[in-house]
């Protein structure tokens, strides 16, 4: 991709559509992705599973970036950290 063009993004009104008219006409993944401009078929991949996994609402949440691992609530790091000291003093 050319320096200073951002990444394509996608609406998830267009990804329904793209996936409701990959299941009514059956095309291939690849098929699908030309017809629609899309990125990639992996893509369109991407989107069918989600479509049938979470329905048309899973579309809305952002999946972008790495998951977070999830750090322990500060209140539980105290706890934690004084039942600690309390063991080695």
């Amino acid at each position: 991709m050319p320096k200073g063009v951002p990444n394509k993004r996608y609406t998830p009104e267009f990804k329904k559509l793209v996936v409701e008219t990959m299941q009514q006409e059956q095309p291939n993944y690849s098929e699908t992705a030309r017809k629609f401009e899309a990125n990639s078929h992996r893509r369109i991949q991407d989107w069918e599973r989600i479509y049938l996994t979470e329905g048309s609402e899973g579309f809305a949440i952002e999946r972008r970036g790495r998951r977070s691992k999830g750090r322990p609530p500060k209140a539980a790091q105290s706890a934690f950290s004084c039942a600690l000291s309390a063991h080695f003093c």
